[in-house]
């Protein structure tokens, strides 16, 4: 049976990523892995480990975006809690199968990974990426 087994990232939507990690590299010390643009999203994100797990600062490429029309409308701030699963197909089954609304009922396969979203309605207000490695 498929299984969320952590939290992968906490996302951040920022207006300008490189501004953003003022504070969370000289104020909090954290490091920052690597940045990546991720055409499919529209965006570009910051990677910044603490733990085992992630906070990503998550800026958008195109100003006709829905992450675009999200910062525009509610400002900076948390964007959407990520978990780790190790079988995505099977939860997004179960999910639906239940009666979850979802976002993606087919996840997205990236390089390294595979990505759907629950809708933030089904999760009290919270947007939930569901996140299964492939490396």
């Amino acid at each position: 049976m498929a299984k969320i087994t952590k939290i992968n990232h906490v996302a951040v939507v920022v207006r300008d990523i490189e501004e953003s990690l003022k504070f969370w590299e000289e104020g909090l010390g954290l490091k920052l892995d690597h940045i990546e643009v991720v055409p499919s999203q529209n965006s570009r994100v910051a990677f910044i480990p603490v733990g085992d797990s992630e906070v990503e600062l998550v800026q958008p490429t195109k100003s006709e975006s829905g992450l675009a029309a999200y910062l525009e409308k509610r400002g900076e701030g948390m964007h959407h809690l990520c978990m780790e699963v190790d079988d995505i197909d099977g939860i997004l089954a179960d999910l639906k199968q239940k009666g979850v609304r979802l976002i993606n009922e087919v996840a997205e396969v990236l390089p390294g990974r595979k990505m759907a979203f629950i809708h933030p309605k089904a999760g009290n207000g919270v947007l939930i990426e569901l996140y299964e490695l492939t490396d």
